[in-house]
């Protein structure tokens, strides 16, 4: 039988480069914080535009889709030429998209705002993750988790941002958030001096062998698929507390819209926390194992939701937060892994092609939402864990190599 061992690789610099590390970070907090402000004012949107469900999980889909559709792309072509400076650029974009979207007056200009935004994120996470890896000193493992606790961050203030500025001040206050984006362009271009200096570094230096060679072809493209799938029924099921978790909580509730806000900021905080525990255990039990907890863990919570009362659905959605968060950087590094020397187009498809099968999935319960109900579509979705029952096809790592 063939060995399915994954060794350890090579740092790419000398040294954990940690105020780099922490820049990317801030960088992903102020793109994610953009990113969660268009589905935190869905319901400010649905009023004020009298928008159906179906019309909000194309918003969602519009971001998503644009992301994800382009992210590998981009990813497969800086593996080859690394652009340092589309970072700033990548920001400028999610700056544009929100001016279009605080000063919209059509929902087809809510529509081309949110793909705006979502060609921002498409540029931004595969180089910054290059960055984050190449800054790690090989620690990827924490260097990944620091990365995406940035983004996670963001993605948890979104909706208190909403709460207690757009939804006092309105629409036209979105326009305020592009101070942040002007001061992650700056930051990024900092952060792309240093990216260029390392890439002139390099050159000239013999590539390392690859790491994998008693790994069959066969084994790596299962593992991936396997991957992809795993992080398509995190994304889906993340997507629908996201874009309708707030619905939820004021139609079956009666919670106020700031209320139903506080309460998905409940939710992502503790995806935020998870992320960072489950980098932390991911290092200490192995990423294989982390992958079992997170996506099968969370079936007793996700199957208990629907039929919970409002106290149990706070703090079930915090557990499933917590545990459901938990595998993404383990998966994004195992995969990373797998496929040495394309960290970009594996950031692409992680950040961006499974995240948009989140998008389109939102955009089908959306539609599911609006002939069944929302009750409907969390119950539906209570039964997605299940998919991971398919970690048993993965590889196991070499714990003698973890750091």
């Amino acid at each position: 039988m063939a060995d399915t061992t994954i060794p350890a690789r090579q740092p790419a610099v000398d040294g954990t480069v940690t105020a780099i590390i922490i820049a990317v970070s801030l960088c992903h907090f102020i793109n994610d914080v953009m990113q969660s402000l268009l589905a935190a004012i869905y319901p400010l949107l649905k009023d004020g535009y009298n928008l159906d469900f179906w019309q909000i999980g194309i918003l969602t889909l519009a971001f998503q889709g644009t992301a994800s559709l382009l992210q590998p792309v981009i990813g497969l072509y800086t593996d080859k030429r690394p652009l340092p400076y589309s970072l700033p650029i990548g920001m400028l974009s999610s700056l544009v998209g929100l001016i279009v979207l605080a000063f919209a007056h059509s929902y087809a200009v809510l529509v081309i705002g949110s793909m705006l935004i979502g060609l921002g994120s498409a540029i931004f996470h595969p180089e910054s993750s290059r960055v984050a890896r190449l800054a790690s000193g090989g620690r990827f493992g924490l260097a990944q988790s620091v990365f995406q606790l940035g983004g996670n961050f963001g993605q948890a203030i979104g909706p208190l941002l909403a709460a207690f500025v757009v939804v006092p001040f309105g629409q036209q206050s979105i326009s305020w958030f592009t101070i942040g984006s002007m001061v992650g362009i700056v930051v990024l271009w900092r952060v792309s001096r240093w990216y260029a200096g390392h890439l002139r570094d390099r050159m000239g230096r013999k590539m390392p062998a690859p790491m994998f060679p008693a790994l069959p072809r066969r084994t790596i493209v299962t593992a991936l698929v396997v991957l992809t799938i795993l992080t398509f029924s995190k994304n889906i099921y993340m997507a629908s507390l996201s874009s309708y978790y707030t619905f939820y909580a004021m139609d079956r509730f009666g919670v106020s819209v700031q209320g139903s806000q506080l309460m998905l900021f409940g939710f992502l905080g503790a995806s935020a926390a998870g992320l960072v525990l489950g980098g932390l255990f991911g290092d200490r039990f192995g990423a294989k194992t982390v992958i079992w907890f997170s996506i099968l863990g969370v079936l007793p919570f996700t199957l208990a939701l629907p039929y919970a009362n409002l106290f149990w659905i706070n703090v079930l959605a915090i557990l499933i937060g917590l545990i459901l968060s938990s595998a993404f950087s383990a998966i994004v590094v195992f995969a990373q892994e797998l496929v040495p020397g394309r960290v970009g187009l594996i950031a692409g498809i992680f950040f961006g092609l499974a995240f948009g099968f989140g998008g389109i999935g939102a955009a089908a319960l959306g539609v599911l939402a609006d002939s069944r109900g929302i009750e409907y579509v969390f119950w539906i979705c209570s039964f997605l864990p299940l998919l991971g029952l398919l970690t048993i096809f993965l590889p196991d790592m070499n714990r003698g190599h973890r750091r």
